[in-house]
């Protein structure tokens, strides 16, 4: 057996995340929905057009800030949380002098 390492072939479209128009796939369909709800709800293209070109811009931002970070975010949610500082158990402290 060599002692070298073995070196093989990887596509490199397995590592890069699936972007629609630059940004993360669900920010962008995130965004649509969002915009398309804004339209609905005020009866304004112009609004469901500004709607979705603000949260096109944010998703943009952060896919070419961390392209990982929705699943990150994701991610953290599913976990429990450790440490809840919000929770103490009550600690009864005697001073002697």
């Amino acid at each position: 057996m060599s002692e070298g390492p073995t070196y093989r072939p990887v596509c490199k479209a397995l590592h890069r995340p699936l972007t629609l128009c630059g940004i993360d796939r669900r920010l962008f369909f995130l965004a649509l929905l969002l915009g398309a709800a804004t339209f609905n709800l005020f009866y304004s293209f112009l609004a469901g057009l500004i709607v979705f070109a603000g949260l096109y811009g944010v998703g943009l931002w952060a896919t070419h800030r961390d392209p990982e970070m929705l699943r990150i975010l994701f991610a953290s949610s599913r976990a429990r949380r450790r440490y809840d500082p919000g929770k103490h158990d009550r600690v009864d402290i005697e001073v002697t002098a």
